[in-house]
């Protein structure tokens, strides 16, 4: 969440090998037509540039989601179950059907005032929640991001860069613009911060995902809906394949995650620490096995790239001073999710790695 306050498969694989664009400031319609930019410079050069590259139509499927207290039947196969409540984070639990009941577990994602949680459904059609004692505010949402109506986005024709890294934008992954918006205002206003440390997570779904994208559109809804973020909690993700994909919308000037001045849009992904503090999500659960090689070489390429572009040393260890409260952190340059709160995100494996992504980030 922000730092000081809460803001009020049909297609599987063909989406891999998109690149998309910034989309477009304001309330956006889901078929809207959207600029596109690309922020194309080499990996080794200082230099930015931006270029029109033109755009044609694609369709992902529409999330549908349907939300629910207790025991809640769906009018559709659910490809995750979203749950928030208000009160202690240990004791909540989820069934789906007849099956036994399983642990909620907040995964990466963490709230101040109680527990929150994002379960594959496996195509449940129905499913019962369990609080812990005493909890209140409990709700759910089934979300389904793979067999929905079609939905027309504008994607770019060309590949998208950032520094020479390519990766795809919002609406090159299907992102619904409308999620940003609350009662007809945008749910968390952007607000941009000089850049200090870069946090690693995993999102903590299951491995061998055979749609990414489609799951990034349930951490969408999860964080933007359920938690009421009013967007995803990350500035960048990681399929398995080395994917990158563009996260917390920051503007329509064609980079991603920064402001044409170089500051960071605050997202989601570090309560408490978020502004100035960069997060990338690799997808899937890192506890006992460690990331695809791609996967590592696309996180290590990318925080080599922003370094550089930001003037951070990768092995440094550094005091992280909110600019909002003035809270302090001593934490590494690069860290994981788990070196700032209580957590095991990203995984004790991926953990266990960043000192090799930081050598393989350094400058040589």
């Amino acid at each position: 969440m922000l730092d000081e306050s809460t803001p009020s498969s049909h297609r599987k694989k063909k989406h891999l090998s998109r690149r998309g664009v910034i989309g477009a400031a304001g309330a956006v319609a889901a078929g809207a037509a959207l600029t596109p930019v690309v922020f194309a410079a080499g990996e080794s050069d200082d230099s930015a540039t931006t270029a029109d590259a033109g755009t044609k139509p694609e369709t992902f499927p529409a999330t549908r989601s349907a939300a629910a207290t207790g025991t809640a039947a769906t009018a559709f196969a659910a490809s995750y179950v979203a749950v928030r409540w208000k009160g202690a984070t240990d004791g909540a639990g989820i069934r789906f059907g007849d099956g036994a009941w399983q642990p909620l577990t907040a995964g990466c994602a963490t709230v101040e005032d109680g527990g929150t949680a994002l379960v594959a459904a496996d195509a449940a059609t129905s499913y019962e929640v369990k609080a812990p004692d005493g909890a209140t505010g409990v709700r759910s949402l089934a979300i389904d991001t793979t067999d929905g109506p079609d939905r027309t986005f504008r994607v770019p024709s060309e590949p998208t860069r950032m520094r020479g890294v390519r990766y795809l934008s919002r609406p090159a992954w299907g992102a619904d613009e409308s999620l940003r918006y609350k009662d007809g205002q945008v749910n968390s206003p952007e607000q941009y911060f000089p850049l200090q440390t870069i946090t690693v997570h995993h999102t903590a779904t299951p491995n061998a995902d055979p749609d990414p994208a489609a799951t990034i559109r349930g951490i969408y809804e999860f964080h933007a809906v359920t938690n009421d973020w009013g967007d995803i909690g990350y500035h960048f993700l990681i399929d398995e394949a080395g994917v990158i994909y563009e996260g917390r919308y920051s503007g329509d000037d064609g980079l991603p995650a920064f402001d044409p001045d170089g500051n960071l849009v605050t997202a989601f992904h570090t309560a408490g620490f978020n502004s100035g503090n960069l997060g990338i999500a690799l997808i899937g659960t890192l506890n006992d096995q460690g990331p695809t090689d791609a996967a590592k070489a696309a996180l290590t390429r990318l925080i080599k790239v922003i370094a550089r572009f930001k003037g951070l040393d990768p092995q440094a260890k550094v005091t992280f001073v909110n600019p909002v409260n003035g809270v302090t952190k001593n934490v590494p340059v690069i860290s994981g999710h788990r070196d700032w709160l209580q957590t095991d995100c990203p995984g004790q494996t991926m953990h266990d790695l960043l000192t090799e992504v930081r050598a393989a980030a350094a400058p040589r």
